[in-house]
């Protein structure tokens, strides 16, 4: 990250700047946006490089202030195509898991459009329905069960949309559909393959019956793993179902009794809702050993950096020292650390 200085006297009139504007929390972070923005005027950067960046920036302030008043409830986003129809069995299927889960205190993001979209925003019910549509010329509005609400941010970059469609999810349920819905569902893939996203269950969920998602199965399985292109059990940490209650439970168990992960340095720092055993550390240890790139899994009291930020003081902690060539195997070990004895009860 470029960390250029800007002149003494420049920076001094910012710093007056934000003092007037009330501009005190994280004020490093909004220092560095300012700077950034000034030295690319200074390298003459092209007209629609600088479109580019002061519309996106722009978004992303629109969808976080979308979000922030709901951070604290868990949510859910659900892709699939926008073509289908509302007498399609995939419909019903988009709508029945949206209302469950909204059921269980989940909010569902979409992307405001027709088709899957329309049908889990109005399984969630307005209330519990976030949508980040897409400006296309030729694309239909935000559909009735989002549209008119506070509810719903317009993107002009399929990039910003797609950030604010995974950044604040606990969860992904994609059903059957086009490029698009593929698209996200590969980012998705590869965000926990290489460790750029912390671990979250991913479903993919069909109609009764259906073989969309298997037939996906079946070209990874012959043609991506067997050339070493992708790692063997990469797609093992993907739930393929035509279970509402199956996809469900996927969502809602990942977080039985996982609750949250933190780089402390080089230690991986896991939280959990239950202090578990000594035999069960061993246990973890055993299974998990390749995993490590030295000494144990073992309790840890919160770390420093954690006290600081007051993070989640008081949940039992697990440390380990990750290979970090197995960060995709992290889903294994959350799934394990799940299903252990001392986890709460379902």
């Amino acid at each position: 990250m470029n960390d250029e200085p800007l002149p003494e006297a420049l920076s001094a009139e910012i710093n007056s700047v934000l003092d007037d504007a009330g501009v005190h929390a994280d004020r490093r972070l909004v220092m560095r946006m300012l700077r950034t923005a000034i030295l690319l005027g200074e390298d003459g950067a092209d007209r629609l490089d600088l479109k580019i960046a002061s519309a996106a920036l722009a978004e992303m302030r629109d969808a976080f202030r979308l979000f922030a008043p709901f951070r604290g409830v868990p949510k859910v986003t659900v892709f699939g195509s926008a073509r289908t129809r509302q007498d399609d069995p995939l419909y019903l299927t988009a709508r029945d898991v949206a209302a469950a889960l909204a059921g269980d205190g989940w909010m569902v993001v979409t992307g405001a459009g027709p088709g899957i979209m329309q049908a889990a925003s109005e399984g969630a019910g307005p209330a519990l329905s976030l949508g980040v549509s897409i400006r296309l010329p030729f694309e239909e509005k935000p559909n009735g069960f989002v549209a008119g609400q506070d509810q719903v941010v317009a993107m002009k970059y399929f990039f910003t949309r797609k950030l604010m469609l995974i950044k604040e999810s606990l969860g992904f349920i994609c059903l059957p559909g086009g490029f698009g819905t593929l698209d996200e569902m590969f980012e998705l893939l590869t965000l926990q393959q290489t460790g750029k996203a912390e671990p979250t269950p991913i479903v993919l969920l069909d109609q009764p019956g259906g073989t969309f998602w298997e037939g996906l199965r079946s070209f990874i399985d012959d043609h991506l793993a067997p050339t070493g292109v992708i790692s063997e059990g990469d797609f093992d940490r993907v739930v393929i179902t035509d279970s509402v209650e199956e996809a469900c439970a996927e969502i809602t168990g990942f977080w039985h009794n996982y609750d949250s992960l933190r780089w402390v340095g080089d230690a991986l720092i896991l939280r959990l809702r239950e202090e578990p055993t000594d035999a069960e550390i061993d246990a973890l240890n055993e299974q998990f050993a390749t995993m490590l790139a030295s000494g144990r899994i073992e309790r840890t009291d919160p770390r420093q950096p954690e006290i600081v930020d007051e993070d989640r003081l008081e949940l039992p902690r697990l440390v380990l020292h990750l290979d970090q060539r197995q960060v995709g195997n992290l889903f294994r070990l959350i799934g394990a650390i799940n299903a252990l004895p001392s986890a709460p009860a379902r």
